[in-house]
């Protein structure tokens, strides 16, 4: 049993052992990890609205620039399982204090960037922290609440990262047109250090959380239903990422939409993923499984209409909206389902997962600039992402039938 088991908070019963009950901290719990989400968020997806400012600015190829993207991906996917794995018998508090701290070091180094190389040092650091927060701030999400309300509680948990998309990209995106591409790390420095802040005063340093176990959860994590529940993540969320990520190019010379209007348009995009990871938390609480089946069938849907739309400055504005709510919609029922298959191994399983988010982004960061390397046009990313999607929908029915919990 780790250090931060002993002790807790009151009227709170770990999970999976008798009839868990909220506990009168959660709000502020809630709040303060929201608010770090916010800024993590920002940070990783702020590029996409960015990608042709840093391209011109550094002289590189639009596919080139999709690099910041990977890198940081790639990143998170080391860094969540290892960190996670690394720190399990430390406590939460000290854990998100120390990985908030890198995460402000990695974006003033990216504010200070006047080179492609040292931009991607700076990326590198702020995604150290990402999967490794984001893991233990899900399974604390999901535990200091009922039962009944756990999806809701993680959704509520990654609304900062919806909110980043509606306010935190956006805005970055502005600013960078405006006052060059740097400015957004500044401001995102300055949030990590509200989010650290709020850490240190009012995250308590005794969460009464499941007992951890390295070894058994590591076995845990070593199951073939576990690694397919991965495989559908990667392959679910990387569909939206292959086209999302080349967003800004798209509405550009396809749509034919200006550099502003592209921020405006994600904010929009932005307001679907608030909605979207709403409906899908609720959702998912009700029925796993069907909210999983319908938002990878809808998500690839909709990435193949917006393929086929986004000559239309009107249809590329609706779909932009639809794809935000359906993107989104899939994260709550993507992350819950490798939790609640993997019950002894809650926290790597929940970093791993969120590993598996971003190994599903950087490669279909990759797909998609292959796409448009290789002469497919700037449309090319949604039909791939499209097909990653349907994929993964295969995937997850197979994974349901030959492994009934």
């Amino acid at each position: 049993m780790s250090e931060f088991d002993t002790g807790g908070i009151e009227n709170f019963h770990a999970p999976f052992q008798g009839k868990a009950q909220p506990c009168k901290e959660a709000p502020i719990i809630l709040f303060i990890l929201a608010i770090c989400s916010f800024g993590i968020g920002t940070t990783e997806f702020v590029i996409a609205g960015l990608l042709t400012v840093l391209a011109t600015d550094l002289n590189i190829s639009i596919p080139a620039a999709g690099w910041v993207m990977t890198s940081y991906a790639l990143s998170v996917t080391i860094g969540a399982p290892l960190i996670t794995a690394f720190t399990i018998h430390i406590r939460r508090k000290y854990v998100l204090t120390c990985l908030l701290a890198l995460f402000v070091l990695g974006n003033l180094i990216s504010a200070f960037a006047e080179t492609f190389s040292l931009l991607i040092i700076g990326r590198i650091l702020s995604a150290l922290c990402h999967g490794a927060f984001f893991g233990i701030s899900a399974v604390i999400a999901s535990h200091i609440v009922a039962p009944s309300k756990r999806s809701m509680a993680v959704a509520l948990m990654f609304s900062g990262l919806t909110l980043a998309n509606v306010l935190g990209v956006p805005l970055g995106t502005l600013m960078g047109e405006s006052l060059g591409w740097h400015a957004p790390f500044y401001a995102i420095s300055a949030i990590g250090v509200l989010g650290l802040i709020g850490i240190i005063l009012f995250i308590p340093h005794r969460l009464s959380l499941p007992p951890t176990n390295l070894s058994k959860e590591i076995s845990a994590l070593m199951r073939p239903d576990i690694g397919l529940s991965l495989l559908v993540t990667a392959l679910g969320f990387g569909g939206l990422f292959a086209s999302f990520s080349y967003i800004a190019p798209l509405l550009i010379n396809v749509s034919h939409f200006t550099q502003s209007g592209v921020a405006y348009l994600l904010i929009l995009f932005g307001l679907g993923l608030m909605i979207g990871n709403f409906l899908g938390g609720k959702a998912a609480d009700k029925s796993l499984k069907a909210t999983l089946y319908t938002t990878l069938f809808l998500l690839a849907l909709t990435l193949l209409i917006f393929g086929w739309t986004a000559h239309s400055k009107w249809l590329a504005a609706i779909n932009l909206f639809f794809l935000g709510i359906i993107g989104f919609g899939t994260v709550p029922a993507l992350q819950m389902q490798v939790v609640h298959r993997a019950k002894t191994a809650p926290t790597l399983s929940s970093s791993t997962n969120i590993a598996a988010f971003n190994v599903g982004i950087s490669f279909s960061v990759f797909l998609g600039g292959l796409g448009i390397y290789f002469g497919l046009g700037y449309t090319s990313p949604s039909w791939i992402g499209a097909i990653l999607t349907f994929t993964a929908l295969l995937t997850a029915i197979f994974l349901n039938n030959k492994y009934e919990e």
